[in-house]
Protein backbone atom coordinates (compact mmCIF):
# COMPACT_ATOMS: atom_id res chain seq x y z
CA UNK A 1 0.00 0.00 0.00
CA UNK A 2 2.26 3.40 -1.31
CA UNK A 3 0.52 6.54 0.02
CA UNK A 4 1.03 6.66 3.42
CA UNK A 5 3.95 9.17 2.78
CA UNK A 6 3.32 13.20 2.91
CA UNK A 7 5.72 15.85 1.89
CA UNK A 8 8.88 16.82 -0.14
CA UNK A 9 12.12 17.82 1.96
CA UNK A 10 9.50 17.48 5.44
CA UNK A 11 8.28 14.08 5.32
CA UNK A 12 5.95 11.79 7.60
CA UNK A 13 4.79 8.08 7.16
CA UNK A 14 2.32 7.06 9.34
CA UNK A 15 1.37 3.42 10.46
CA UNK A 16 -0.79 0.97 12.07
CA UNK A 17 -4.38 0.56 12.56
CA UNK A 18 -7.23 1.27 14.90
CA UNK A 19 -7.64 -2.02 16.62
CA UNK A 20 -3.74 -3.27 16.13
CA UNK A 21 -1.32 -2.94 18.59
CA UNK A 22 -0.17 0.67 18.41
CA UNK A 23 0.16 3.79 15.61
CA UNK A 24 2.91 5.90 14.81
CA UNK A 25 5.16 7.98 12.76
CA UNK A 26 8.20 8.27 11.31
CA UNK A 27 9.27 12.16 10.33
CA UNK A 28 12.59 12.83 8.19
CA UNK A 29 13.55 16.35 7.85
CA UNK A 30 12.96 17.65 11.00
CA UNK A 31 16.15 20.79 11.02
CA UNK A 32 18.40 19.63 13.86
CA UNK A 33 18.90 21.38 17.18
CA UNK A 34 15.21 22.03 17.14
CA UNK A 35 14.06 21.98 21.15
CA UNK A 36 11.55 18.76 21.78
CA UNK A 37 10.04 16.77 24.41
CA UNK A 38 7.28 14.31 24.67
CA UNK A 39 4.93 17.09 26.42
CA UNK A 40 5.20 19.30 23.61
CA UNK A 41 3.56 16.79 21.57
CA UNK A 42 1.63 14.80 24.10
CA UNK A 43 -0.28 18.11 24.25
CA UNK A 44 -1.30 17.87 21.20
CA UNK A 45 -2.23 14.43 21.02
CA UNK A 46 -4.58 15.08 24.37
CA UNK A 47 -6.31 16.94 22.28
CA UNK A 48 -7.76 14.77 19.48
CA UNK A 49 -7.33 11.43 21.74
CA UNK A 50 -11.32 10.17 22.19
CA UNK A 51 -13.42 10.08 24.88
CA UNK A 52 -12.89 13.75 26.15
CA UNK A 53 -16.43 14.83 26.08
CA UNK A 54 -20.11 14.19 24.50
CA UNK A 55 -19.35 15.44 21.36
CA UNK A 56 -16.74 12.33 20.64
CA UNK A 57 -16.39 8.69 20.51
CA UNK A 58 -16.54 7.13 24.50
CA UNK A 59 -13.41 4.91 23.38
CA UNK A 60 -10.87 5.42 26.32
CA UNK A 61 -7.51 6.00 25.07
CA UNK A 62 -4.67 7.74 26.90
CA UNK A 63 -2.65 8.01 23.62
CA UNK A 64 0.70 8.68 25.48
CA UNK A 65 3.27 8.75 22.84
CA UNK A 66 7.08 7.01 22.62
CA UNK A 67 9.78 9.15 21.21
CA UNK A 68 11.97 6.33 19.68
CA UNK A 69 14.45 8.11 18.11
CA UNK A 70 15.78 11.21 16.43
CA UNK A 71 16.39 13.37 19.98
CA UNK A 72 18.97 13.77 22.16
CA UNK A 73 19.29 15.94 25.13
CA UNK A 74 16.25 17.39 24.45
CA UNK A 75 17.01 18.44 21.18
CA UNK A 76 16.62 17.06 17.63
CA UNK A 77 19.90 15.43 16.14
CA UNK A 78 18.40 16.14 11.97
CA UNK A 79 18.00 11.99 11.91
CA UNK A 80 14.65 10.40 11.48
CA UNK A 81 12.61 10.85 14.51
CA UNK A 82 10.08 8.21 15.67
CA UNK A 83 6.97 7.78 17.74
CA UNK A 84 4.61 5.27 18.57
CA UNK A 85 1.16 5.55 20.65
CA UNK A 86 0.25 1.94 21.66
CA UNK A 87 -3.50 0.63 21.54
CA UNK A 88 -5.11 0.30 25.46
CA UNK A 89 -9.00 0.57 24.62
CA UNK A 90 -9.99 -1.67 21.69
CA UNK A 91 -12.83 -3.65 21.44
CA UNK A 92 -13.47 -5.36 18.32
CA UNK A 93 -16.14 -7.53 19.13
CA UNK A 94 -18.81 -5.44 17.80
CA UNK A 95 -16.75 -5.44 13.88
CA UNK A 96 -17.09 -9.11 13.87
CA UNK A 97 -20.87 -9.63 12.93
CA UNK A 98 -20.69 -7.10 9.66
CA UNK A 99 -17.40 -8.18 8.91
CA UNK A 100 -19.36 -8.82 5.19
CA UNK A 101 -21.47 -5.94 5.40
CA UNK A 102 -19.55 -3.14 3.81
CA UNK A 103 -20.68 0.10 5.78
CA UNK A 104 -22.20 2.71 4.00
CA UNK A 105 -20.30 5.96 3.94
CA UNK A 106 -16.32 3.67 5.06
CA UNK A 107 -14.04 2.63 2.71
CA UNK A 108 -14.94 -1.00 3.64
CA UNK A 109 -16.18 -1.70 0.10
CA UNK A 110 -13.64 -0.19 -2.17
CA UNK A 111 -10.90 -1.38 0.08
CA UNK A 112 -11.98 -4.68 -0.32
CA UNK A 113 -12.02 -4.32 -4.03
CA UNK A 114 -9.15 -3.34 -4.10
CA UNK A 115 -6.81 -5.36 -1.74
CA UNK A 116 -9.16 -8.50 -1.52
CA UNK A 117 -8.06 -8.30 2.43
CA UNK A 118 -9.02 -5.89 4.93
CA UNK A 119 -8.63 -5.31 8.34
CA UNK A 120 -12.72 -4.98 9.28
CA UNK A 121 -12.09 -4.57 12.56
CA UNK A 122 -12.97 0.06 13.07
CA UNK A 123 -12.13 0.46 9.81
CA UNK A 124 -7.96 -0.53 9.68
CA UNK A 125 -5.96 1.76 8.05
CA UNK A 126 -9.25 3.61 7.35
CA UNK A 127 -9.66 4.32 10.75
CA UNK A 128 -9.56 8.12 12.06
CA UNK A 129 -7.07 6.53 14.46
CA UNK A 130 -4.28 6.99 11.62
CA UNK A 131 -4.59 10.56 12.25
CA UNK A 132 -2.37 10.06 15.59
CA UNK A 133 0.58 9.99 13.77
CA UNK A 134 -0.21 13.28 11.64
CA UNK A 135 -0.78 14.97 14.92
CA UNK A 136 2.17 14.08 16.36
CA UNK A 137 4.18 15.01 13.48
CA UNK A 138 2.50 18.18 13.47
CA UNK A 139 3.48 19.16 16.70
CA UNK A 140 6.29 18.77 15.48
CA UNK A 141 5.95 21.10 12.33
CA UNK A 142 4.23 23.77 14.64
CA UNK A 143 7.62 23.99 17.32
CA UNK A 144 9.83 24.47 13.80
CA UNK A 145 7.29 26.89 12.74
CA UNK A 146 7.37 28.70 16.22
CA UNK A 147 10.67 29.58 15.83
CA UNK A 148 9.80 31.76 12.80
CA UNK A 149 6.74 33.69 14.10
CA UNK A 150 4.44 31.51 12.27
CA UNK A 151 1.11 30.82 14.14
CA UNK A 152 -1.61 28.45 13.19
CA UNK A 153 -5.44 27.33 14.48
CA UNK A 154 -8.72 25.64 13.35
CA UNK A 155 -11.63 26.39 14.58
CA UNK A 156 -15.02 24.95 13.69
CA UNK A 157 -17.54 27.68 11.80
CA UNK A 158 -20.60 25.42 11.14
CA UNK A 159 -22.16 22.18 12.74
CA UNK A 160 -25.34 21.03 12.07
CA UNK A 161 -26.27 24.34 9.72
CA UNK A 162 -25.14 26.64 12.76
CA UNK A 163 -23.06 29.06 11.99
CA UNK A 164 -20.32 30.96 14.00
CA UNK A 165 -19.98 34.57 13.50
CA UNK A 166 -16.52 35.74 12.36
CA UNK A 167 -14.00 36.58 14.82
CA UNK A 168 -10.61 37.98 15.28
CA UNK A 169 -7.45 35.36 15.19
CA UNK A 170 -6.62 36.30 19.00
CA UNK A 171 -9.94 35.93 19.90
CA UNK A 172 -10.36 32.43 18.42
CA UNK A 173 -7.25 31.43 20.03
CA UNK A 174 -8.10 32.57 23.12
CA UNK A 175 -11.73 30.87 23.13
CA UNK A 176 -11.54 27.73 20.87
CA UNK A 177 -11.35 25.18 23.77
CA UNK A 178 -13.74 27.06 26.01
CA UNK A 179 -16.32 24.42 24.41
CA UNK A 180 -16.14 20.66 23.24
CA UNK A 181 -16.82 21.67 19.77
CA UNK A 182 -14.19 23.94 19.72
CA UNK A 183 -16.43 26.99 18.28
CA UNK A 184 -15.03 30.70 19.39
CA UNK A 185 -18.30 31.76 18.92
CA UNK A 186 -19.53 31.24 22.29
CA UNK A 187 -23.29 31.33 21.52
CA UNK A 188 -23.44 29.70 18.47
CA UNK A 189 -20.90 27.06 20.19
CA UNK A 190 -24.15 25.97 22.56
CA UNK A 191 -26.66 25.97 20.11
CA UNK A 192 -24.17 23.21 18.27
CA UNK A 193 -23.88 21.35 21.19
CA UNK A 194 -27.71 21.03 21.42
CA UNK A 195 -27.86 20.16 17.92
CA UNK A 196 -25.31 17.22 18.42
CA UNK A 197 -27.44 15.74 21.64
CA UNK A 198 -30.85 15.89 19.12
CA UNK A 199 -28.51 13.79 16.63
CA UNK A 200 -27.39 11.73 19.04
CA UNK A 201 -30.85 10.56 20.16
CA UNK A 202 -31.97 9.98 17.17
CA UNK A 203 -29.32 7.29 16.36
CA UNK A 204 -27.93 9.76 13.78
CA UNK A 205 -24.99 12.39 12.90
CA UNK A 206 -23.83 15.70 11.48
CA UNK A 207 -21.12 17.61 9.62
CA UNK A 208 -19.86 21.12 9.63
CA UNK A 209 -17.31 23.31 8.70
CA UNK A 210 -13.25 22.99 9.98
CA UNK A 211 -11.79 26.83 9.11
CA UNK A 212 -7.82 26.52 9.58
CA UNK A 213 -5.97 30.25 9.69
CA UNK A 214 -2.28 30.33 9.55
CA UNK A 215 -0.46 34.08 10.54
CA UNK A 216 3.40 35.33 9.83
CA UNK A 217 4.17 33.40 6.84
CA UNK A 218 6.45 35.43 4.70
CA UNK A 219 5.62 36.49 1.16
CA UNK A 220 6.99 34.18 -1.94
CA UNK A 221 6.90 30.83 0.18
CA UNK A 222 5.29 27.84 -2.19
CA UNK A 223 6.35 26.65 -5.98
CA UNK A 224 4.36 28.11 -8.68
CA UNK A 225 3.02 25.53 -10.92
CA UNK A 226 2.07 21.94 -9.96
CA UNK A 227 3.21 22.23 -6.18
CA UNK A 228 1.07 25.87 -5.70
CA UNK A 229 0.72 26.14 -1.65
CA UNK A 230 -2.79 26.25 -2.10
CA UNK A 231 -2.64 22.89 -4.05
CA UNK A 232 -0.60 21.33 -1.38
CA UNK A 233 -2.62 22.76 1.32
CA UNK A 234 -5.84 21.29 -0.70
CA UNK A 235 -4.00 17.85 -0.99
CA UNK A 236 -3.04 17.79 2.71
CA UNK A 237 -6.70 18.62 3.85
CA UNK A 238 -8.76 16.31 1.65
CA UNK A 239 -6.15 13.97 2.45
CA UNK A 240 -7.93 13.78 6.51
CA UNK A 241 -10.97 11.31 6.26
CA UNK A 242 -14.49 13.07 6.62
CA UNK A 243 -13.09 16.14 4.43
CA UNK A 244 -15.84 15.89 1.13
CA UNK A 245 -14.18 20.16 0.01
CA UNK A 246 -11.54 22.45 0.46
CA UNK A 247 -12.11 26.42 0.11
CA UNK A 248 -9.27 28.94 0.07
CA UNK A 249 -9.90 32.06 0.94
CA UNK A 250 -13.70 33.36 -0.17
CA UNK A 251 -13.46 29.81 -1.84
CA UNK A 252 -16.52 29.31 -4.21
CA UNK A 253 -18.46 32.63 -3.92
CA UNK A 254 -15.24 33.75 -6.08
CA UNK A 255 -17.44 31.98 -8.54
CA UNK A 256 -20.34 34.88 -8.19
CA UNK A 257 -18.20 37.83 -8.10
CA UNK A 258 -16.75 40.14 -10.30
CA UNK A 259 -12.90 40.81 -10.50
CA UNK A 260 -13.40 44.46 -8.94
CA UNK A 261 -14.98 42.64 -5.97
CA UNK A 262 -12.38 39.51 -5.90
CA UNK A 263 -9.29 41.35 -6.41
CA UNK A 264 -7.31 42.68 -3.26
CA UNK A 265 -5.75 45.97 -3.66
CA UNK A 266 -2.22 46.37 -2.61
CA UNK A 267 -1.45 49.29 -0.16
CA UNK A 268 2.17 50.61 1.44
CA UNK A 269 1.69 50.11 5.35
CA UNK A 270 4.78 51.10 7.42
CA UNK A 271 6.93 50.35 4.91
CA UNK A 272 5.56 46.76 3.58
CA UNK A 273 3.33 45.73 1.07
CA UNK A 274 0.10 44.41 2.39
CA UNK A 275 -3.73 43.57 0.66
CA UNK A 276 -6.19 45.72 1.80
CA UNK A 277 -8.27 42.45 1.64
CA UNK A 278 -7.92 38.86 1.45
CA UNK A 279 -10.47 37.35 -0.74
CA UNK A 280 -7.38 34.95 -1.90
CA UNK A 281 -6.64 33.73 1.75
CA UNK A 282 -3.02 34.50 1.31
CA UNK A 283 -2.21 33.16 -1.72
CA UNK A 284 -1.50 34.51 -4.98
CA UNK A 285 -0.33 31.63 -7.98
CA UNK A 286 0.29 29.16 -5.54
CA UNK A 287 2.61 31.47 -3.84
CA UNK A 288 2.00 33.65 -0.18
CA UNK A 289 1.54 36.49 -0.15
CA UNK A 290 2.80 37.78 3.66
CA UNK A 291 -1.77 37.91 4.59
CA UNK A 292 -2.96 35.30 6.90
CA UNK A 293 -3.53 31.59 5.30
CA UNK A 294 -7.44 30.91 5.41
CA UNK A 295 -8.63 27.03 4.33
CA UNK A 296 -11.83 25.68 4.96
CA UNK A 297 -12.68 22.32 4.77
CA UNK A 298 -16.12 20.70 4.59
CA UNK A 299 -16.65 17.51 6.79
CA UNK A 300 -19.08 15.17 6.38
CA UNK A 301 -21.39 13.62 9.25
CA UNK A 302 -19.71 10.32 10.76
CA UNK A 303 -20.99 7.66 8.83
CA UNK A 304 -20.88 5.16 11.76
CA UNK A 305 -24.57 5.18 12.64
CA UNK A 306 -26.53 3.01 14.94
CA UNK A 307 -30.12 3.70 12.08
CA UNK A 308 -30.90 0.80 9.98
CA UNK A 309 -28.95 0.95 6.87
CA UNK A 310 -29.24 -0.81 3.64
CA UNK A 311 -25.61 -2.43 2.02
CA UNK A 312 -25.03 -5.96 0.81
CA UNK A 313 -23.71 -9.09 2.58
CA UNK A 314 -20.59 -9.96 0.13
CA UNK A 315 -20.08 -13.15 1.33
CA UNK A 316 -24.00 -14.60 0.15
CA UNK A 317 -24.08 -11.77 -2.21
CA UNK A 318 -27.41 -10.49 -1.35
CA UNK A 319 -29.10 -7.26 -0.80
CA UNK A 320 -29.24 -6.69 3.43
CA UNK A 321 -29.18 -4.49 6.63
CA UNK A 322 -26.92 -3.41 8.61
CA UNK A 323 -26.94 -1.40 11.89
CA UNK A 324 -23.67 -0.16 13.14
CA UNK A 325 -23.10 -0.81 17.12
CA UNK A 326 -19.92 0.34 18.93
CA UNK A 327 -18.37 3.87 19.88
CA UNK A 328 -18.17 6.68 17.70
CA UNK A 329 -18.24 10.13 17.30
CA UNK A 330 -21.80 12.07 16.64
CA UNK A 331 -20.06 14.40 14.62
CA UNK A 332 -16.16 14.83 13.26
CA UNK A 333 -15.14 18.53 13.38
CA UNK A 334 -14.08 19.26 16.51
CA UNK A 335 -12.09 16.55 17.01
CA UNK A 336 -10.54 17.17 13.55
CA UNK A 337 -9.68 20.48 14.83
CA UNK A 338 -6.07 19.83 15.71
CA UNK A 339 -5.24 17.67 12.71
CA UNK A 340 -6.65 20.37 10.20
CA UNK A 341 -3.69 22.11 12.48
CA UNK A 342 -1.30 19.77 11.57
CA UNK A 343 -1.76 19.30 8.00
CA UNK A 344 -1.65 22.89 7.63
CA UNK A 345 2.03 22.85 9.77
CA UNK A 346 3.05 19.97 8.01
CA UNK A 347 3.05 21.55 4.75
CA UNK A 348 4.28 24.78 5.58
CA UNK A 349 7.34 23.72 6.98
CA UNK A 350 8.18 21.72 3.87
CA UNK A 351 7.48 24.83 2.08
CA UNK A 352 9.82 26.75 4.45
CA UNK A 353 12.28 23.99 3.80
CA UNK A 354 12.06 24.17 -0.04
CA UNK A 355 12.43 27.81 -0.30
CA UNK A 356 15.46 28.41 1.72
CA UNK A 357 13.89 29.79 4.80
CA UNK A 358 14.75 27.05 7.18
CA UNK A 359 18.00 25.20 7.08
CA UNK A 360 18.72 21.63 8.18
CA UNK A 361 20.61 22.83 10.68
CA UNK A 362 18.95 26.30 11.39
CA UNK A 363 17.94 26.10 14.62
CA UNK A 364 21.04 25.31 15.85
CA UNK A 365 22.24 28.94 15.05
CA UNK A 366 19.56 30.48 17.08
Amino acid sequence: MPGNTFGHSFRITTWGESHGRALGVVIDGVPAGLALDTDMVQKELNRRRPGQSAVSTPRSEADKVEILSGIFEGKATGTPISMMVWNKDADSSSYDNIKDLPRPGHADYPYMEKYGIRDHRGGGRSSARETIGRVAAGAVAKEILSNFGIDIIAHVTELGGIRAKEMPFDTIKEDIEKTPVRCADLEAAQRMLEKVGKAREEHDSIGGVVEIIAIGLPPGIGEPVFDKLDADIAKAIMSIGAVKGVEIGIGNEAAQMKGSQMNDPFVLQDGKIIAQTNNAGGILGGLSTGMPIICRASVKPTPSISKVQHTVNTKEMKNSDIIIKGRHDPTIPPRMVPVAEAMMALVLVDHMIRSGHIHPNSLLKQ
